[in-house]
């Protein structure tokens, strides 16, 4: 029988709404819960964070489990130079509370000791939450490292990161004496989770009736592949036999794929967007022993992102309200910008933002790359323009990091572009409230979803961008947004890159700026349109109800 009862010191703080009431255990290897909780990098985490707000506002029976980070991510600062520079402080949370649960986990068949905290709901109004950590005393310098870094570079560290969060997450459950009904997957980082439940119930099948997948990649390529034999060295699985391992996942030759092992191993499966969802079934559907794959499109919380000022003039229609906050809302994020850069922008300019994770395909540099036309839009003769980058290289990519401080030394020859540092979630909220235009510059099919648009469009933002991820269920080119068309198939990566770099160019300066600066009343509608749109789908109480009815 399920033991459905947490014990009384973690229980939520309210009657599960019935339609919500089966018992879910959500594991993330990253929540973005608050400025002052450092426990994620980028959308993923953005992602978790805003799922367990709404699931207390929805009065769900959901909790989360993650790992608590010494140092996060990583702290970003600036050399002498204002290159970026990387810093790894220790992160100490006083609000956060000892369980006194503790246990041991096998890695490299070595016991770890994993220490449990719980963060209260009524801290940040999620629901309860674990974290785990295993820099405690009891364990040697190589065991506490585990849970220093989040997303360690080195390999054999970022597993055993891994089976904290799922080896450990679910033992913790049942050092809780807690038996949820769904084991809910956020990535594959906890699929070591599985082996736990195996030992338990001993059959996959068991293992299937509990466990949910929610897959973030849509490149087959970009999910995680180990070699099984290394893995069971590390005792990834428990004390689950390889052979067994081999047999309820499927793996017939040395590579242990994490994503496939996820979905194998799940009763449902879910992709991130209505065209992730495709991509999923296309990319997964020729293998063996595939569950269902349906998806829930990502969604941010309104209540926490939204400006309150902002959302009370839009739910009055009241486009002049709208403009006049919005205003306030650049001066007040200009104010940063002076202060890291040394620049003084004027909130009567039009703004445009690049800010979310600094990766490749996500192309933060697309536009610098045509230096004549760059120049040209940034000293236009007739409609001024400011421009705004923020994001956070993964600290060992030398390529995004470089991208990054060529992005940098550009802005010191425009007194109107802006690069800064410390994206988080404070820095992103200030950046939603004060871009008019918010840039999203990803090769097509490569964002699974992306949700930073949503909350900029949230806070009176235009979206500017490529056709893919959440963008194709929103967006309506001058409607609500502006897009650029899909580059034609066969195109090789420079012709693809200068057929969208064209498009968004030719928009600027013959749609968007002369839309802005000479049709204020068709801009402000068009804003209102935007906000409207984004807040009717977009909302994760939306995405949060939708697990209950389509995954769990």
């Amino acid at each position: 029988m399920t033991k459905s009862n947490l014990p009384q010191a973690f229980r939520h703080p309210y009657k599960f709404d019935p339609q919500f009431a089966k018992s879910v255990a959500y594991f993330s290897m990253e929540f973005a819960i608050d400025q002052a909780l450092k426990t994620y990098s980028g959308g993923l985490g953005f992602l978790a964070g805003s799922h367990m707000r709404s699931a207390y506002e929805l009065k769900q029976n959901v909790i989360g489990i993650g790992i608590l980070w010494k140092y996060g991510y990583y702290d970003q600062t600036r050399k002498t130079d204002n290159a970026m520079d990387v810093l790894f402080r220790e992160k100490i949370y006083s609000f956060l509370e000892d369980t006194g649960i503790q246990f041991t986990i096998e890695v490299h068949h070595t016991p770890v000791w994993v220490k449990a905290y719980y963060l209260d709901p009524k801290h940040f109004n999620t629901v309860p939450m674990f974290f785990l950590t295993t820099d405690i005393d009891g364990n040697d310098w190589l065991a506490r490292s585990i849970s220093h870094r989040l997303y360690d570079s080195i390999t054999s560290a970022k597993l055993a990161q891994c089976m904290v969060l799922g080896l450990g997450g679910a033992r913790l459950l049942d050092e809780l004496g807690y038996e949820p009904e769904v084991y809910h997957l956020n990535e594959a980082h906890a699929v070591s989770a599985a082996f736990h439940l195996y030992q338990k119930y001993g059959s996959a099948e068991e293992v299937r009736r509990r466990m949910v997948f929610t897959t973030h990649t849509p490149e087959e390529a970009g999910n995680e592949k180990h070699d099984i034999n290394q893995l069971n060295v590390m005792s990834f699985f428990g004390k689950v036999p390889l052979e067994t391992v081999r047999e309820i996942t499927g793996t017939e030759d040395n590579v242990f794929n994490h994503s496939l092992a996820a979905l194998r191993l799940s009763r449902k499966a879910n992709g991130v967007s209505r065209l992730h969802g495709e991509v999923s079934r296309h990319m997964w559907g020729s293998y063996a022993g595939i569950p269902e794959i349906t998806h829930v499109t990502n969604a941010q919380n309104q209540r926490y992102w939204a400006d309150t000022e902002l959302e009370n003039a839009r739910n009055r229609n009241d486009l002049k309200a709208i403009a006049g906050r919005k205003k306030s809302l650049k001066a007040t994020l200009f104010k940063t910008v002076a202060d890291q850069a040394g620049k003084l922008f004027d909130p009567d300019v039009l703004t445009m933002v690049w800010a979310r994770r600094f990766a490749g395909y996500k192309r933060p540099d697309l536009l610098v790359q045509d230096d004549e036309r760059f120049h040209h839009l940034m000293n236009h003769p007739k409609y001024p323009i400011q421009f705004i980058w923020a994001g956070k290289p993964y600290p060992s990519d030398e390529g995004a990091t470089h991208t990054f401080n060529s992005l940098v030394y550009r802005s010191h020859l425009h007194k109107n572009m802006a690069v800064l540092t410390g994206y988080e979630l404070a820095l992103s909220k200030q950046l939603k409230d004060g871009s008019d235009l918010w840039l999203n510059t990803p090769v097509v099919t490569r964002e699974a979803s992306g949700t930073s648009g949503m909350t900029a469009a949230m806070n009176a933002g235009i979206n500017f961008s490529t056709f893919d991820g959440w963008i194709c269920e929103f967006a309506e080119h001058q409607k609500n947004a502006f897009i650029v068309p899909v580059a034609a198939p066969g195109l090789s990566p420079e012709e693809r890159d200068a057929h969208d770099r064209t498009f968004f160019f030719d928009q600027l300066e013959n749609e968007i700026l002369p839309l802005y600066y000479e049709k204020p009343d068709e801009w402000n509608k068009l804003t209102l349109q935007s906000m409207n749109d984004v807040n009717a789908f977009f909302n994760s109480n939306r995405m949060a109800t939708e697990y209950f009815q389509k995954v769990y």
